[in-house]
């Protein structure tokens, strides 16, 4: 049970007590001699029970007052080490708030520095708009695409594969042609970007009619440019029987293709391949290919040429190498033989310079 609760209770029990005691003063009354003394002992009783009280009060006091400084060490104790936990919960989260910020910090210079560069695109494509809307230099555009093709997939000049602005027999210029190997032969390809018409035509904010009637334009001009490559780039004798349109712009080819596909029947019976920058790489890539083949194949007959030579040469040489063999060994039986004489000279002059001559050491006809 706590503290409080057992003083409490114990107050209660006094105050029962005073009061019975005051009530039984009230209901003797009557100054009988049992009533005196019995008002004498209550008095008494009364004293006593004061003092007690007294004393327990002061008692209590001091236990109360004890127990309430253990409980402050107590509570010191675990506020120390409450307040000690949330300095650090607070350094930690301080720190982390503090990584946060550099982290927001790098972020946001980040995101400036992508805004600057978005800044930087907005002018390239206005610029690049601006360019778009020139005829002429729409031209140039093409044809830099159109070379930067040609020479990550076959290199830089290099004249055996392709070239730039090659002008044929009946005069024209082509942007670029490719040497392939047989049966395509020169194949020579042209860029045109139709983009005036096409641009109203997907344009929503346009009127139906405007739109309808710039498909009919748009149309009419793509006929025309394969009729121009058709014409132009296609020569019996000189160049392939086929040629390629070049369109720098991926929108425009999937445009065609995908709700235009009489264009694409009648540049097929024009004998002219719509192509853009990812067709374009893809067919080039495999040309590059197959010329790579034909120069392997062609190196490949021509080592086996000089392997089938070798050989004869090989067997030139062993010929050559059993003469000198057999030479060898005839040479090798005469130094024996010489070496065998000349140690028998050696022994004849040994025994002359030791002064032991005699009839069986002279030399013989056949030792000569």
């Amino acid at each position: 049970m706590k503290i409080m609760e057992i003083i409490i209770l114990v107050l209660v029990a006094l105050s029962l007590l005073l009061n019975i005691i005051l009530l039984i003063k009230s209901k003797t009354k009557k100054n009988t001699k049992e009533n005196l003394d019995l008002l004498e002992r209550l008095g008494k009783f009364e004293v006593s029970i004061t003092k007690e009280f007294g004393d327990f009060k002061n008692e209590l006091s001091k236990d109360i007052l004890s127990h309430f400084d253990k409980v402050n060490n107590k509570l010191e104790v675990k506020l120390n080490e409450i307040n000690n936990k949330v300095n650090m919960r607070i350094d930690e989260n301080f720190e982390k708030t503090n990584k946060t910020f550099i982290n927001v910090l790098e972020r946001l210079s980040k995101i400036d520095e992508a805004q600057k560069k978005i800044d930087n695109l907005s002018v390239d494509i206005i610029s690049l708009e601006n360019i778009l809307t020139d005829k002429k230099t729409r031209g140039i555009f093409g044809e830099v695409n159109l070379y930067n093709i040609l020479k990550n997939i076959f290199g830089e000049k290099n004249d055996l594969i392709y070239k730039m602005q090659y002008k044929l027999s009946n005069g024209y210029i082509a942007d670029s042609v490719i040497f392939a190997p047989s049966p395509l032969n020169t194949l020579a390809i042209d860029s045109k970007f139709p983009l005036e018409n096409y641009r109203i035509m997907v344009d929503k904010t346009k009127g139906d009619t405007e739109r309808s009637f710039a498909t009919k334009q748009f149309k009419l001009d793509v006929k025309k440019h394969i009729d121009d490559i058709s014409y132009k780039y296609i020569i019996e004798g000189e160049t392939s029987d086929q040629a390629m349109m070049f369109i720098p712009a991926e929108a425009i080819f999937a445009e065609i293709n995908a709700y235009h596909p009489d264009l694409v029947e009648y540049a097929y019976k024009k004998r002219v391949w719509l192509t853009s920058p990812t067709t374009l790489i893809s067919t080039l890539t495999m040309i590059m290919m197959i010329i790579q083949n034909i120069e392997r194949d062609k190196y490949t007959s021509i080592i086996h040429e000089e392997l089938n030579k070798l050989g004869i040469e090989f067997g030139r040489f062993k010929e050559r190498f059993d003469k000198l063999s057999k030479s060898i060994l005839t040479v090798n039986k005469d130094v024996e033989a010489f070496s065998i004489t000349t140690d028998k000279i050696k022994k004849k002059f040994d025994s002359i310079s030791s002064a032991k001559i005699n009839k069986e050491n002279l030399l013989s006809d056949d030792d000569e």
